[in-house]
């Protein structure tokens, strides 16, 4: 928690007030008894009616003046604390979003939207609890326990013996509950992975009739949930009725033996009177700060997880920022190995080949041979274990990584696309591209047709992640999207997966004729898509099985050829389609 104060250093009056006017209030509550006890033992005794009006004037002033205190502490601890939470979350944001792939794959995305929301919503009430009653609580307990000193030293050692039994009662309870706390919050980790991926599979779900099993698995979690809830809040409901009884045994021996000091003159009704309401005052405060400290136990358990993730560096920063060379060669591999976070087996064993500017490179082999890795390694989503990844004459680590990625266009197997219009998501590359060039674009990709044929034409509304859109229509806009602002280099990774084989060809003709200088790598498992690359890289298990033209492939390399019978293509074939 103290780790994450730097995010109130905008609030620091709202800090300082917050708990300043808490005491304030927690002073004139503390005066409460005392003018009671005035009351009781002046106006009351003797029948003085306008001493009692007078005083109950006086409590009512305290009362809205210790009002007023509360308020306005709420008011500096609400704008303090929501002011936190605001510049925590844009600051969790913004460095999840300068984490790589690699630190990405460790934590899963369930868990950083966790993190995010509700972890983010804990500390953040704690910040504020913590402004409210953190300094007021153990104030009002040691003011209860200095104003009975002053009225009955003798009387005040119940105090004293009820405080710390209190205390003990409330922390054991505590410590008993924080445990499961915790529990609490990797619980709610786990319902929340399961519900993105009932949601995001949920056509997958259905079509093997398999909601009764994700049904089954989540009400699991969430009974392991409710019952881990039910446990802590049984432990926390014992609180009440343990605190209460030792209060009440406390009250009833003010009361006893304050009647006997009546008795004997040596203190008065009213100050009787005054130290039972001392004494409902310490309790208050100790169940409020044990309800403070069970806030702080949760806020804490969360800062954790949050730390966490503002500890964790990304592995992939800028380089010393270098210009593309002058170079025919725009992409080569040196022996590069690569494998994922916590896996021993490597998923690139030793590629090493090179493309040149304006060349046409396939990629091709069985899933999870490390087409898509390969491709991934050229914008540096991921670094490589060893070797060197070359582009444009510098290895890609030395570029800044705007630079590298500015020349890169890249389309991903999943077609996303974001809420707003056609126009918004095709200016993501180049945000000042004009109708033309996104038309240009929208022409290459095969998509112009039924972009034209939309209400607003380029200004349609796209909803979010494409929804009114079919699977070809989401993957011909994320390929025009990476042709605006023409990049060096194109990356298509098994981007036209949903096309049919006649758009499809229509695609790359439209790709080769209109892209003067550009590299464009085709990741497929179609042969049709990558038969007339200028170059073929064969991927076997992570391994580079073959290089070279369809033709010397289907004399040369076995896997191809396998690949090319699987798809009902002659190996005896030769030459384009």
């Amino acid at each position: 928690m103290f780790r994450l104060a730097r995010f109130l250093k905008h609030y620091k009056a709202q800090s300082v007030f917050g708990p300043l006017f808490k005491l304030t209030e927690a002073v004139f509550e503390l005066l409460v008894p005392v003018v009671m006890a005035k009351m009781i033992d002046t106006g009351v005794k003797n029948g003085d009616r306008t001493y009692i009006y007078h005083s109950g004037a006086i409590l009512v002033l305290l009362g809205v003046l210790g009002l007023t205190a509360s308020l306005t502490a709420q008011f500096f601890a609400a704008r303090a604390s929501t002011g936190f939470g605001t510049e925590l979350r844009n600051a969790l944001f913004k460095h999840i979003n300068t984490l790589s792939f690699k630190e990405l794959d460790k934590y899963g995305t369930p868990s950083l939207v966790t993190r995010m929301t509700n972890d983010c919503d804990q500390v953040q009430t704690g910040v504020n609890m913590i402004l409210r009653l953190f300094l007021r609580s153990p104030f009002i307990v040691v003011g209860a326990v200095v104003m009975g000193l002053t009225i009955s030293v003798k009387l005040t050692l119940i105090f004293l013996i009820a405080s710390p039994v209190l205390a003990l009662i409330i922390f054991a309870i505590i410590k008993k509950t924080v445990v499961l706390y915790k529990t609490t919050q990797q619980k709610l980790d786990r319902a929340s992975t399961l519900t993105r991926e009932s949601l995001t599979g949920a056509r997958v779900i259905r079509a093997f009739s398999r909601q009764k099993d994700e049904t089954e698995s989540f009400e699991k979690n969430s009974d392991e949930l409710y019952v881990n809830q039910l446990i802590s809040g049984k432990i926390a409901a014992l609180m009440n009725p343990f605190t209460y009884v030792v209060v009440n045994l406390a009250i009833i021996a003010i009361i006893w033996y304050g009647g006997k000091s009546v008795n004997v003159g040596n203190i008065t009704q009213g100050e009787v009177i005054a130290l039972v309401n001392y004494m409902n005052q310490i309790l208050l405060a100790l169940v409020a700060l044990a309800n403070l400290i069970v806030i702080i136990t949760k806020a804490q358990a969360s800062a954790v997880r949050i730390n966490e993730v503002f500890d964790t560096q990304t592995t992939i920063s800028d380089g010393k920022g270098v210009t593309p060379a002058d170079t025919d060669t725009a992409i080569e591999f040196r022996d590069v190995c690569f494998s994922y976070y916590a896996s021993s087996d490597d998923a690139l064993e030793h590629i090493s080949f090179s493309a040149k500017k304006g060349e046409t490179v396939g990629i091709i082999g069985a899933t999870g041979s490390g087409k898509s890795t390969l491709v991934n390694l050229i914008p540096r989503f991921y670094d490589a274990v060893s070797g060197e990844v070359i582009v444009n004459g510098h290895n890609v680590r030395d570029y800044t990584l705007n630079t590298l990625r500015s020349d890169i266009g890249i389309v991903s197997q999943k077609a996303v696309l974001f809420k707003g219009t056609i126009r918004d998501n095709m200016r993501w590359r180049d945000k000042g591209a004009t109708d033309e060039q996104i038309e240009k674009a929208l022409m290459i990709s095969q998509s112009l047709d039924f972009v034209k044929e939309k209400p607003g034409y380029l200004d349609s509304k796209i909803l979010q992640g494409g929804r009114n859109l079919s699977g070809g229509q989401r993957q011909r806009l994320t390929i025009a999207r990476a042709l605006v602002g023409e990049p060096d280099i194109l990356i298509l990774d098994d981007s036209s997966s949903a096309l049919d084989l006649a758009t499809d060809a229509r695609l790359r003709k439209a790709i080769r004729e209109n892209t003067d200088n550009m590299t464009v790598i085709i990741v497929s498992q179609r042969i049709s898509s990558v038969r007339n690359a200028d170059k073929i890289l064969v991927l076997d298990d992570g391994r580079l099985a073959g290089t070279g033209t369809h033709s010397s492939l289907l004399d040369s390399c076995e896997v191809y050829r396998e690949i090319c019978r699987s798809q009902g293509i002659e190996t005896g074939e030769r030459g384009a389609e």
